[in-house]
């Protein structure tokens, strides 16, 4: 790319001085260097010495559609050539934000005919934030503000969208959470099921956890519940199929609202549009962002069902919230390019029916590896949780010292083999280009099998086992 051909040390040494990431630990990633992504195609990235890496994870859960696909290109660089920037303010709009609006209403749930543009998705949760006790204002019901979220969930890192979130980590840093935001505990079978207990049963039991908390807080308090339909960046954690439902039942039994943060799920990442689809919920709002441009030019909002909007657009006069960046043309030329696309390679079905199916024979057969307790998909997304000694008999897995990092030790031979798999504990993490091919996930699976068998090694040699 001309005007970037420093070497790799110039990068490293550029990027230590300027450039603050997030999530990261600024002086130990100074003193060890970056590693520099410069070219990406398909579902493959090369870095600044030449090296292929297989991306399974999609960039940050976003990248549907893989690197260099010409459809999205064309339409950025063609919005840009007409017109690079407008607002949504002053009762303006522009037609690549009408057109993905549209589209949106198409492939969504049929309740869902309205959209409120963000940039990112915590911008996306913020909105819900204001929209949910906005409507509660406009029924006569200011005192419903508090919202119900779920620990070790992820719903970005605003302090509104850390607040939702159940991370203790990210609650431990400036205060938070912020008012009229509470917790209950994650559908997470391995830790919160009891002996002999059913998937099902558990599922439901989880669920009640939510009624009990209406109950604490007070039902004409509490003004919505917000979940993951899979929760991502808190590993994969994928509900039993009673879950949703009877959180559905307990939402529409006090009145509250239903979110659906889809930030990771939609857009076909559990082989349906959306991921309150695939596990039969049907809700009142749902976050967005990442895969509705395939993480080519930021984007995010909320879809807003007609419950809410009937309100909104009847009873509310002003909505005093917005971005400058709210229907950003070009990137509303993209996302509508993105959904195009993605309906013209038939991803969603593909996945729901094909690769999907396909991955997830393949991705549970690492369950035969000594170091795994499980390996379990939804549609294109997965996890392995990695334990010092496999169940036998009545006695459960038997897990590692958190304090051994032994994710970070697996994620390091992942690194260092070409292979991108997240580290969340001890629960190795995929979520891939939709766009990847049966071969191309046998090539994942023998690579992952590959810095098992490293990490087993190393570990062994370390005394860890």
């Amino acid at each position: 790319m001309p005007g970037f051909e420093h070497s790799t040390q110039e990068w490293q040494r550029l990027d230590a001085a300027h450039f603050l990431h997030p999530f990261t630990d600024f002086q130990a990633l100074a003193a060890k260097g970056s590693r520099v992504i410069t070219r990406g195609e398909n579902i493959y990235l090369w870095d600044s010495e030449g090296h292929k890496i297989f991306d399974a994870m999609s960039g940050l859960w976003c990248v549907n559609v893989g690197y260099g696909q010409p459809a999205l290109i064309e339409a950025a660089t063609a919005q840009l050539s007409t017109l690079a920037f407008y607002n949504a303010f002053f009762q303006t709009t522009t037609p690549p934000a009408v057109a993905l609006a549209h589209k949106l209403a198409q492939v969504s749930p049929p309740s869902f005919q309205h959209v409120f543009f963000s940039g990112s998705g915590s911008e996306g949760n913020d909105t819900v934030v204001r929209l949910v006790r906005r409507y509660w204002d406009l029924q006569g019901q200011p005192q419903r503000h508090t919202i119900i979220s779920r620990f070790n969930a992820y719903h970005g890192s605003t302090m509104a969208g850390a607040s939702l979130g159940g991370m203790t980590d990210m609650h431990a840093q400036g205060g938070l959470p912020i008012p009229g935001i509470v917790h209950i505990d994650q559908p997470y079978y391995v830790q919160h099921g009891r002996p002999g207990e059913d998937r099902d049963d558990f599922g439901v039991r989880a669920a009640q956890w939510l009624e009990a908390k209406i109950l604490e807080v007070g039902p004409d308090k509490v003004a919505a519940f917000i979940g993951e339909p899979v929760q991502g960046a808190g590993g994969v954690i994928i509900p039993p199929d009673s879950y949703w439902p009877e959180i559905q039942r307990i939402c529409r039994k006090y009145g509250i609202l239903l979110v659906s943060d889809e930030v990771i799920c939609g857009f076909g990442r559990t082989g349906h549009w959306f991921g309150c689809e695939r596990f039969g919920f049907e809700p009142d709002l749902m976050t967005f962002a990442k895969g509705v441009t395939s993480g080519y030019i930021p984007l995010g909002g909320v879809l807003v069902g007609e419950r809410v909007a009937r309100v909104l657009i009847e009873q509310g006069g002003e909505f005093a919230h917005g971005y400058t960046y709210s229907g950003h043309p070009v990137a509303c030329a993209v996302g509508l390019a993105n959904l195009e696309l993605i309906e013209r390679l038939g991803l969603v079905e593909q996945v729901h029916s094909d690769t999907g199916p396909y991955l997830a024979a393949q991705f549970e057969a690492l369950a035969a590896h000594p170091l795994v307790a499980e390996a379990e998909t939804c549609g294109f997304m997965g996890a392995i949780r990695l334990v010092k000694r496999k169940a036998q008999g009545d006695a459960p897995a038997e897990p590692f010292d958190p304090k051994l990092s032994v994710g970070m030790v697996c994620r390091g031979h992942c690194f260092g083999n070409g292979l991108i798999m997240r580290a969340v504990g001890d629960r190795m993490i995929i979520a891939p280009p939709l766009v990847m091919t049966r071969a191309q996930i046998d090539e994942l699976v023998g690579l992952i099998r590959r810095c098992l068998d490293l990490t087993l090694a190393d570990l062994q040699a370390r005394g860890w086992i």
